[in-house]
C-alpha cells in the first residue's frame, strides 16, 4: 500500500469513528476529534467538565466504536490500588493443594475509562502512573505487561467542587491531552432532549479492529515534520519557562512551572493525526495552534500571582502562540 492510499484509509477510518460517535454525542465536535487525535497518537486523555455534559457517554461510546476490550473503573474516595491492578487471592489446585494465583484487575484492558478520576485518593490515583507511562503494572512481586493498545480516557469533574483530590502534576503530565467539555448550546441541548426521552436508540457499529488501529498508529509516526515546524514546537514550549533566557513576560509574571518536554511531544504527535486527517503527509504551523491548548494547558502550573489573579493556563497558550514568531529570528552578529 503506497502512501496515498494509506493516508485514504486513514481519513476514512477517522471519519467513521466520527460520524458513529456522532450518532450518540451531540455537539462537542472539538472534543471528540482530540479525543480521537490522542488515541491515534497512542496518548491517554483527561476531559473535565461539570456533571451532566456526557463526559462518561463519549468514553462509552468511544468503547463500543473500537473492537477492543473495554474496562470501565470508578473511582471513590474508598477504591484502593489493589482494586484497579489486581491481588493475588489464594486458590485451590485440581491436586487439592492451595497456591497464591494472580486475580487480574480491570486495569487490563485495551481501553480503560477511569470515571471521576479526582474522587480517589492520591494513593489511588498513583496507581495509574506506571500503566500509563510504561504500559505495565507491578502487582503481587511481579512486573505484568498491559495489552496493546492500551489506552486510559478519565473523567473528572472541576477540582473546586467538594469531595475531589487535585491530581499530582506528575499524573496529569502523563495525560496526553486535557480536554475541557463545556455546556451545550440551545440547539444542541434539544437534540439530546429528542435523543434521551424518546423511545429510538442509536445502533453503533464497531469500525475499527485492534490490528487497524496499531497501522494506523504506526502511520502517524512516519509522517514527516520539518526541521523549522519542529524548532517552533521547541520554542513554543521553551516560552513557558519562567525565568529562563526564552521565557515570555506572562510565564514570568504567572508561571511556576512550565511546560514538561512531553508536551512538545503532544505537539508534534498531535499536529501529524492532524494532518493526516486533512489528507495531508506534512505537519503544518496550524496543526501545531490547534493542538497547543489541549496539549500544554495542563502542564502549566500557575504561581500564586497567576492564581490570584484568576489567569488561566488556556490565556497563557494563547499569549505564547501569539507571541513566539513561526520563524526564528537570527541575530546578526
Amino acid at each position: 500500500m503506497n502512501t496515498d492510499e494509506q493516508i485514504g484509509l486513514f481519513r476514512q477510518t477517522y471519519g467513521a469513528l466520527r460520524a458513529e460517535i456522532g450518532k450518540v454525542i451531540v455537539g462537542h465536535e472539538a472534543v471528540v476529534d482530540s479525543t480521537l487525535a490522542a488515541l491515534l497518537a497512542g496518548g491517554h486523555v483527561l476531559l473535565e467538565g461539570v456533571p451532566g455534559l456526557g463526559k462518561t457517554l463519549l468514553v462509552r461510546t468511544l468503547g463500543a466504536v473500537l473492537d477492543l476490550s473495554f474496562s470501565r473503573i470508578q473511582f471513590t474516595p474508598d477504591l484502593m490500588p489493589a482494586d484497579i491492578l489486581g491481588t493475588n487471592l489464594v486458590m485451590e489446585t485440581p491436586e487439592g493443594r492451595r497456591a497464591f494465583e494472580f486475580q487480574k484487575g480491570p486495569i487490563f484492558a485495551h481501553l480503560i475509562l477511569a470515571d471521576e478520576i479526582n474522587r480517589a485518593t492520591p494513593k489511588t490515583q498513583s496507581a495509574l502512573l506506571e500503566a500509563m507511562q510504561e504500559h505495565s503494572v507491578t502487582a503481587g512481586g511481579e512486573m505484568r505487561r498491559l495489552a496493546e493498545p492500551f489506552f486510559v480516557l478519565a473523567t473528572q469533574n472541576p477540582i473546586d467542587q467538594e469531595g475531589t483530590y487535585p491530581l499530582p502534576e506528575a499524573q496529569l503530565d502523563r495525560f496526553f491531552f486535557k480536554l475541557l467539555v463545556g455546556y451545550p448550546t440551545a440547539g444542541e441541548l434539544n437534540e439530546v432532549l429528542n435523543r434521551t426521552t424518546e423511545t429510538a436508540q442509536a445502533e453503533l457499529a464497531r469500525v475499527v479492529t485492534r490490528e487497524t488501529l496499531i497501522e494506523l498508529q504506526q502511520l502517524v509516526r512516519q509522517v514527516p515534520v520539518a526541521t523549522h515546524v519542529k524548532d517552533y514546537a521547541v520554542r513554543l514550549v521553551l516560552a513557558t519557562h519562567p525565568k529562563t533566557e526564552t521565557a515570555l513576560p506572562i510565564a514570568n509574571q504567572f508561571l511556576r512551572y512550565g511546560s514538561s518536554p512531553r508536551g512538545a511531544q503532544a505537539l508534534i504527535l498531535g499536529g501529524k493525526v492532524r494532518a493526516l486527517a486533512e489528507g495531508r503527509f506534512n505537519v503544518s504551523f496550524d496543526d501545531l495552534h490547534a493542538i497547543a491548548a489541549p496539549a500544554l494547558r495542563h502542564r502549566l502550573i500557575l504561581n500564586f500571582e497567576g492564581e490570584a489573579e484568576g489567569v488561566t493556563t488556556d490565556h497563557i497558550v494563547e499569549q505564547v502562540l501569539r507571541e513566539v514568531p513561526r520563524e526564528a529570528q537570527v541575530v546578526a552578529v
